[in-house]
C-alpha cells in the first residue's frame, strides 16, 4: 500500500525508530481496512518499526497472542478490559477466563497482562467492584508470571491507586493513555511507574496533561496511539494507526524541548525497559 493509498496521509518519517506501546491492530482493520501487516508497513515507514498489540477481551487476547506469534516486529498484552468484568463477574465466568489468560501469558510473546484497571466512565457505580474484583486479580496474574502489568484508568485515578497501593503489583506497571494530572504524574514516578502519553498530548485543550508529561521521570515516559482512538493533531477525528504516532513524538519532543533524536531514542530504551523487551527489539 502506498501512502496516496493510506486512509489519513502519513506524516514525514521520524529521524530514529520508536515503539508504539498500545494499539489494536484488529479493531483498526475494523476502522481504516488497514490489515496488521498494511499497518505495520506503513508504521515502519515512518520509524514506528514496533507495536505492543493489546487486548481487551478474550477473543481479542487471543488474537493478540496469534499476532505476536507471527509477526516479529509485535508483542502482545492480554486481559479483560475494566469495562468487560462487570458482564464476565455476573456470568461467573471470571475465574474461567482468567485461566485462558493464564496460558496466554506463558507465550514468549505475550510481555503484558492488560489493559485491566478501573473505568468510572463507562461504567456506574453498580460495576465498580466487580471492575476492582477483576484489576486485583490481574494484577496478581502478572506478579505471578512476571509480566508488565498494562493499566486503563478512566475517571478513576484515585481508586487505582488505592488498588495499586494495597496490592503487590509486578515491578513493571505501565499507565496506558496517561490521563492524570501534574500530581499524580508526580506519585507515579515516585512509584517507578511508566507513564504512555496518547495523541490526546496534542490536543490544544490539553494543557494539563503537558504538564504532567513535563513534571514525569524522562526515564519513565512512553508513547502509544491506543489505534484507532485518540488520533493525535493534526488528523484528529480520524481514523488513527501507528503510522500516524510521529505527530505524538514531535508535540512530546517540544513540550520536553528535547530534539527528535533524542526523543525517539528515550521512547524505545523506555519502552524496551518497560516491557522488558531484548535489545534489538524495533530499537
Amino acid at each position: 500500500m502506498t501512502a496516496s493509498e493510506l486512509p489519513v496521509p502519513p506524516p514525514e518519517p521520524l529521524l530514529a525508530p520508536v515503539i508504539d506501546s498500545h494499539c489494536h491492530l484488529d479493531i483498526t482493520t475494523e476502522y481504516s481496512g488497514l490489515a496488521p501487516e498494511a499497518a505495520l508497513a506503513a508504521a515502519a515507514a515512518v520509524g514506528v518499526t514496533g507495536v505492543v498489540e493489546v487486548g481487551v477481551d478474550l477473543p481479542s487476547s487471543q488474537r493478540a497472542a496469534v499476532i505476536a506469534a507471527e509477526l516479529p516486529q509485535v508483542v502482545a498484552a492480554v486481559a479483560l478490559h475494566p469495562n468487560e468484568a462487570p458482564g464476565v463477574c455476573r456470568s461467573g465466568e471470571l475465574e474461567q477466563q482468567l485461566s485462558v489468560l493464564a496460558e496466554l501469558v506463558q507465550q514468549p510473546n505475550v510481555v503484558a497482562v492488560g489493559e485491566t484497571g478501573m473505568d468510572f466512565y463507562r461504567t456506574g457505580e453498580s460495576g465498580r467492584a466487580d471492575q476492582e474484583t477483576s484489576f486485583r486479580e490481574h494484577i496478581a496474574l502478572a506478579r505471578e508470571s512476571g509480566r508488565t502489568l498494562v493499566i486503563h484508568d478512566r475517571d478513576a485515578h484515585a481508586e487505582v491507586l488505592r488498588v495499586l497501593e494495597s496490592s503487590d503489583p509486578p515491578d513493571q506497571v505501565v499507565f496506558h493513555c496517561f490521563s492524570g494530572d501534574a500530581e499524580m504524574a508526580r506519585i507515579c514516578s515516585e512509584a517507578g511507574w511508566f507513564l504512555s502519553f496518547s495523541g490526546v498530548v496534542s490536543f490544544r485543550n490539553a494543557a494539563e496533561l503537558r504538564e504532567a508529561l513535563s513534571i514525569a521521570n524522562p526515564e519513565q515516559i512512553l508513547v502509544e496511539t491506543d489505534a484507532p482512538f485518540l488520533t493525535p493533531t493534526p488528523q484528529r477525528g480520524k481514523p488513527n494507526a501507528s503510522y500516524l504516532m510521529p505527530h505524538t513524538v514531535r508535540t512530546m519532543a517540544e513540550q520536553l524541548d528535547l530534539a527528535e533524536v533524542e526523543m525517539c531514542d528515550l521512547l524505545t530504551r523506555n519502552t524496551q525497559r518497560a516491557f522488558n523487551l531484548p535489545a534489538g527489539f524495533a530499537g
